[in-house]
């Protein structure tokens, strides 16, 4: 993507090789924290404690989107439309009224009626305390999520990272302390919302800095026009997100409800699930954070007409991805048996036997989670929100049959085919939108199911792709040839 800062702007885009760096590094150290917090969450908690800990974070995950009917997800594809004419002002202002709007009704309803929201997250009925707290949780997401796509659409991503960084690291240190004081599940769902908001504080400083000088030449603002191009694409992002959602989570909803033996079985089945997926779903959130990172250069790349580079990139991104991804996993799973025999006291082996498949679907997830922006660029995301709708069909469909005769394995082995079937729909959208596809696809696809065999027969299939594959090769090429030019750019300076 781009690496040439924004011009006659307030805001210094970082380039995207620098931006990465400290994205990564960031990552890295967040990641082990989280993982720590991961440990001692299942150390401190039961397992019914944990799946409720899961399905209360799930539902914030969950609503999120939903209630905003996806407008704010409209700010990585226009804030570089509209800063390019002097509108950024005009642009954001409409959109933040109209998320406060829909968050202040939503907080109204959740408070009206907390037994039914103990219903919708616990399948029982809570103490009004805690609902009143998973909703300020919510309240506290989406003013964080709207900070952190607003920074990242400005291409500001070592803001972005530290945001996260601070994010990760005052959740674990805040849900530890409490909990190894004896503090429960209302205190753990105040402590998320604590770390939301510490984590505002570099990006709302950095907006500042920046947002009072001139950019670009001003124009008339048409907010009549604004709305006729951006509604249908927050309708495809709304339709994505609640999809996508619910996919993500229908399988632990259905657990707790179709688990023989009543709801302590389900939620002990949905803890187990969730330990786990302490490590894929350390995976897809970084998957998650690169794809956000990525939209807004790929936008710039594609307003600038740079088209070709933008398809190229995706398509060695995405090998890169399921390269990378893989050998992750394949080391994990070596490590596993000390991991959850030693660190996890031996008390979470239903989710070590379902870990290798979870890393499965979680790499196909994350190919899909990067693959989509090319769509989003033009403007055709309804295309993979009819992908994942059909994925989500397919998910429902084989939970509901395969829970009730092999449990957790059940759920598990529908949710990884429901990805594939999604993974599938990419690939076609991709095509069918200018992007064609090769080989790079039937490796991205193959690699991960190579788990299955076992991790070191993984890790001799990534080493032989590294060497053979020329789109890996000139992945790592190109990005080599980026850092060196940013080299000699900070020399110069």
């Amino acid at each position: 993507m781009s690496d040439a800062p924004l011009k006659r702007s307030g805001f210094r885009a970082d380039s995207l090789i620098a931006g990465m760096a400290v994205m990564l590094v960031l990552t890295v150290v967040q990641r082990g924290i989280g993982f720590i917090r991961g440990v001692w969450f299942c150390r401190l908690l039961d397992d019914n404690v944990l799946g409720q800990w899961a399905m209360a974070h799930g539902f914030i995950t969950l609503v999120t989107p939903m209630m905003l009917f996806g407008i704010p997800g409209c700010l990585p594809r226009f804030v570089e439309h509209y800063r390019l004419r002097g509108q950024l002002g005009w642009f954001v202002g409409r959109v933040l009224i109209a998320t406060g709007l829909c968050t202040t009704v939503f907080f109204a309803i959740m408070f009206a009626f907390p037994s039914i929201f103990g219903w919708v997250v616990f399948l029982e009925p809570q103490s009004n305390l805690l609902i009143y707290c998973v909703g300020i949780a919510v309240v506290s997401t989406i003013t964080l999520n709207f900070v952190n796509d607003l920074v990242a659409s400005l291409r500001l991503v070592r803001v972005v990272s530290i945001m996260q960084f601070i994010q990760g690291v005052a959740f674990t240190v805040a849900a530890v302390v409490w909990l190894q004081n004896g503090g429960g599940l209302v205190g753990l769902v105040l402590a998320f919302t604590l770390a939301n908001s510490l984590a505002l504080i570099p990006g709302l400083l950095s907006l500042k800095s920046g947002w009072e000088k001139p950019v670009g030449e001003p124009h008339e603002f048409d907010s009549r026009s604004m709305w006729q191009r951006l509604l249908p694409y927050a309708a495809a992002i709304w339709a994505m997100n609640l999809l996508g959602n619910t996919f993500e989570l229908s399988d632990r909803y259905m657990l707790l409800h179709l688990t023989p033996g009543g709801d302590a079985d389900g939620q002990a089945a949905v803890g187990q699930y969730h330990s786990g997926r302490i490590f894929p779903t350390l995976m897809m959130s970084i998957a998650m954070m690169l794809g956000g990172i990525l939209m807004p250069y790929m936008t710039a790349d594609w307003e600038a007409g740079r088209y070709e580079q933008v398809r190229t990139r995706l398509r060695r991104g995405l090998l890169a991805v399921a390269v990378v991804f893989t050998v992750g996993a394949a080391m994990t799973d070596i490590f596993s048996p000390f991991i959850f025999g030693v660190l996890l006291e031996g008390r979470y082996d239903d989710g070590l036997s379902v870990m290798p498949m979870a890393f499965i679907f979680t790499t196909w997830s994350a190919l899909v989670m990067i693959g989509q922006n090319y769509l989003w660029v033009l403007e055709r995301g309804k295309w993979i929100a009819l992908a994942m709708g059909v994925g989500l069909a397919a998910n429902i469909a084989l939970n509901a049959a395969l829970i009730p005769v092999w449990g957790l394995s059940g759920a598990v082995l529908a949710t990884l085919t429901s990805n594939l079937v999604v993974l599938m729909g990419l690939w076609i959208c991709l095509h069918r939108s200018g992007c064609p596809l090769d080989h790079s696809a039937v490796l991205g696809t193959v690699l991960p199911a190579t788990l299955l065999a076992g991790p070191w027969a993984s890790l001799l299939c990534c080493l032989v792709v590294a060497l053979i594959n020329r789109d890996a090769q000139a992945a790592m090429t190109d990005l080599m040839e980026r850092f060196r030019r940013r080299r000699v750019t900070v020399s110069s300076q």
